[in-house]
C-alpha cells in the first residue's frame, strides 16, 4: 500500500474546518493535529481574515531595522551617483564627509550595496572558463619525451628591476636546458629563448607548463601564441590543472634549488644575475649529483633530439574525412556562407572539423581539440560552455 503524502497547506486547512463543524474541544484538537494552542489560534485568525489565503506561509522579514540606513541618506547616495556616474563608493563616502560632517555616514561597502540595488552598477561580463583535460599523465619515457617549462617566481635585483628566470627542463633526465633571466614574461622576450633550446637540443614530443602567460590563455584550447607555434612544430603543449603546481613537481624541486643557489641574495644588475645562473646550470648538469638518477648527473643521461628545429613551418595535415578551413584574418572561418569565430591566436591557420552528429562537429588545431561546433547555434563551445545547457 503506497504512503499517503499530505501537503503543509491541506493539514491547515484541514484542521480548521475540523475546528469550525466539530464539537471537540480545542485542547482535544491540538494534540490531534500535534500542534499549540498558540499556533491553532493563529491559523483560525487568519482564516477569519483573509479565507484560505491566509495559511499561506509568510515572509519572516522584520518590519523595521534598526541599523538600516536612512532613507534621505539612501536619496542623498543614489542622486551624487547619478550626478557623477564615474564616481565610486568610496569616492562618495569621501564627498558626502565634506558636505554632512555632523551626520553619521554608511560604509563605502553599504554605499557600494546600495548603489547595486538601485542598479547603478553594471554587472561585470564574466570571461568564459576554458575546459580542462585533466591532470597529464604522459610518462617521460627517455630523453626529449617531455620538456617541462615554467617562470620561477620574480625577484627583484639590485637596482630594483624585477627579474623573471624561465627555465626549461628534461623531465627524464633533470637535464637543465635553459635558465635564462628576463625582465618579462611576453611572448616576444619568451620565444627567442625556445628557439635557441630547439637549434641546440633538437626538438621534444612535448612540452608541460603551467596555465599562465605566455604559455596558456583563455582561448579555445587554452591555446597561446606560443602553444600554437609549438603545435606547428609537431610538439604538444601540455598544462598542468590550475592551482595544482605539484604535476610539474620535478620542475618545482628544481626551481627550489635554483633560488638557494643564485637568488639569496640577488645580484645588482642582470649582466651579474645571468653570470650566477650559467653557473649554476653547468653544476646542476655536469656536477651536481642527482639522487633520482642514483648519484649521477644529469649529463650523464641527456641526448640531443634527432628532431632539429626547421627551417620553415609546414602546414598541419588532417584526415581525409575532416572538413578543412582555413582562419582568416579576422579569426573565423566561413561555414555555408556565415562567419563563424575560432580565434585570433590562430588567424592565418587551418583548422579541422569531424562530424560526430547531425549538426555536430568536433573542432581541432592540429591535434589539439578546440570544442564542438553547433551548427544550431552558429558558433564553438567547449564542456564549460553555457551554451551547451541552453535548449
Amino acid at each position: 500500500m503506497p504512503w499517503k503524502e499530505t501537503h503543509v497547506m491541506d493539514e491547515r486547512r484541514r484542521f480548521v474546518e475540523t475546528c469550525h463543524r466539530s464539537l471537540l474541544s480545542l485542547s482535544e484538537l491540538c494534540r490531534r493535529f500535534d500542534i499549540s494552542r498558540k499556533t491553532a489560534y493563529k491559523w483560525l485568525e487568519r482564516w477569519e481574515a483573509a479565507g484560505p489565503p491566509g495559511l499561506a506561509d509568510r515572509s519572516s522579514r522584520p518590519h523595521t531595522c534598526a541599523h538600516a540606513t536612512p532613507q534621505s541618506m539612501v536619496e542623498a547616495v543614489v542622486a551624487l551617483r547619478r550626478r557623477h556616474p564615474l564616481y565610486s563608493a568610496k569616492k562618495i563616502r569621501w564627498y558626502l564627509e565634506r558636505q554632512r560632517p555632523q551626520e553619521p555616514l554608511p560604509s563605502a561597502g553599504t554605499i557600494h550595496n546600495l548603489l547595486r540595488r538601485h542598479g547603478l552598477i553594471p554587472r561585470r561580463r564574466r570571461s568564459p572558463r576554458r575546459w580542462h583535460p585533466g591532470r597529464p599523465i604522459s610518462p617521460a619515457t627517455g630523453p626529449n619525451s617531455l620538456w617541462t617549462a615554467d617562470f620561477k617566481g620574480q625577484f627583484r635585483l639590485g637596482t630594483g628591476a624585477y627579474c623573471y628566470p624561465l627555465t626549461l627542463q628534461d623531465a627524464s633526465t633533470r637535464f637543465l636546458l635553459t635558465c635564462h633571466g628576463l625582465p618579462t614574461t611576453t611572448i616576444e622576450a619568451t620565444q627567442p629563448l625556445f628557439e635557441r633550446a630547439f637549434r641546440e637540443y633538437g626538438l621534444p614530443d612535448r612540452i608541460r607548463t603551467d596555465n599562465g602567460a605566455p604559455f596558456a590563455s583563455n582561448a579555445l584550447g587554452r591555446l597561446s601564441r606560443l602553444s600554437v607555434w609549438f603545435v606547428q612544430l609537431r610538439i604538444w603543449p601540455e598544462f598542468i590543472e590550475p592551482g595544482k603546481p605539484h604535476q610539474n613537481g620535478r620542475h618545482e624541486n628544481m626551481h627550489g634549488t635554483l633560488k638557494k643557489h643564485t637568488a639569496r641574495p640577488p645580484d645588482r644588475s642582470f649582466a651579474a644575475q645571468q653570470r650566477r645562473f650559467d653557473a649554476f646550470q653547468r653544476e646542476f648538469n655536469t656536477v651536481r649529483p642527482h639522487e633520482a638518477l642514483g648519484g649521477t648527473v644529469p649529463a650523464d643521461h641527456y641526448r640531443p633530439s634527432p628532431r632539429l628545429l626547421p627551417r620553415h613551418l609546414e602546414p598541419l595535415a588532417y584526415p581525409g574525412h575532416f572538413e578543412v578551413r582555413y582562419v582568416s584574418r579576422n579569426g573565423g572561418i566561413r561555414w555555408n556562407k556565415r562567419w563563424v569565430c575560432v580565434s585570433h591566436l590562430l588567424m592565418e591557420q587551418h583548422v579541422g572539423l569531424e562530424a560526430i552528429d547531425d549538426g555536430l562537429w568536433n573542432v581541432y588545431f592540429g591535434p589539439i581539440w578546440l570544442g564542438w561546433f553547433v551548427e544550431a547555434k552558429h558558433r564553438i563551445v567547449d564542456r564549460n560552455d553555457r551554451e551547451l545547457r541552453r535548449p
